[in-house]
């Protein structure tokens, strides 16, 4: 029984091995598992094509909206696990869902493999110009005095929108309406458009707005003020630290995959992630290049995991 073991061990490794040399050999889909316009699907586009060039074959960005996340990326967990099927890791699909929703499909930490951290991103409280108020202290003000008059919108419910979102709400006593989109594109439309007064979202995705004037930013999730909008507080500043958490964008296949295969698409979006365009449009989204290890993102994505059950767990979070 032990020599048989060990042959399909072998075996294992042997096929693992060819298949790695072989690829790609065919075209790589890479899921977003939210609508187009958001965070994940700017980062996704951004570092598609020069990871295509790196491995020599084409990228090709899916979109597969809904349940916060959780629909594409059980897609991505149950795609034959052969380097052809990869997903976007976000803190919503594999932290913040999982952690509040207990019919998430699948389990972050064994069901998928991460392959690597492209950026970490700055999260973002920001109102319709509309809105009386237009700095933070004015803010926190105008929802106290209006308890469960204002609404805010979020890409999914379960997602890292809403799991801040309730968790500032928690700390800071105020009470708003939860509005859940199918992604951070449709969401940000309707608060741009007034539909909905404010959004909790992450800063690439809500920057163009900021800058055109469509949105005005309220306090963000960041290590430091941002140099975009310098004059806004981050939530340490304003005494909310466990709300100061930024997202992170990676990608990772089904569990099972090939060691040499997940280090060749990892490798690959390390040399993309030197193209000066890629660093480029990343960085001018306010976001900050990671490029690690397989290892130490399945690290991450176990902490992160861990924090958004504590805050679950703590503050009695349930999802509507």
């Amino acid at each position: 029984m032990h020599r048989r073991t060990l042959l399909a061990l072998s075996l294992l490794v042997a096929t693992g091995s060819a298949m790695a040399q072989g690829y790609p050999n065919k075209v790589i889909k890479l899921q977003v598992p939210f609508a187009p316009g958001g965070t994940t699907d700017i980062i996704a586009r951004t570092i598609s094509e020069a990871l295509g060039k790196a491995l020599g074959q084409t990228v090709v960005v899916e979109n597969k909206a809904g349940g916060g996340g959780i629909i594409g990326a059980n897609e991505t967990a149950k795609a034959a696990p052969d380097g052809y099927s990869l997903g976007m890791a976000t803190v919503s699909t594999t932290a913040a869902n999982p952690a509040i929703n207990p019919r998430t499909p699948y389990n972050p930490l064994t069901d998928f493999t991460p392959i690597i951290n492209i950026a970490a991103t700055p999260n973002v409280i920001a109102v319709h110009p509309g809105f009386p108020a237009k700095d933070y202290k004015s803010f926190v003000a105008e929802l106290k005095k209006n308890p469960g008059k204002y609404s805010y919108s979020s890409s999914g419910t379960g997602g890292i929108g809403h799991l801040q979102m309730e968790l500032y709400k928690n700390l800071s006593g105020t009470f708003i309406t939860h509005i859940p989109y199918r992604g951070a594109g449709p969401a940000l439309n309707d608060t741009v458009a007034g539909q909905v007064p404010m959004i909790f979202d992450n800063v690439p995705s809500a920057l163009p707005f900021i800058q055109s004037s469509r949105l005005v930013p309220i306090v963000v999730a960041a290590p430091q003020r941002l140099a975009q909008f310098p004059n806004v507080p981050t939530f340490k500043e304003v005494g909310l630290e466990p709300v100061n958490r930024m997202a992170y964008y990676g990608i990772y296949g089904p569990k099972g995959m090939p060691k040499d295969i997940v280090d060749k698409i990892n490798a690959g979006v390390r040399k993309a992630l030197e193209d000066p365009s890629v660093k480029k449009r990343i960085e001018e989204t306010g976001s900050f290049i990671i490029g690690n290890t397989p290892q130490q993102f399945t690290a991450q994505i176990r902490a992160e995991y861990e924090v958004y059950k504590k805050v679950v767990e703590s503050a009695h979070l349930k999802l509507e």
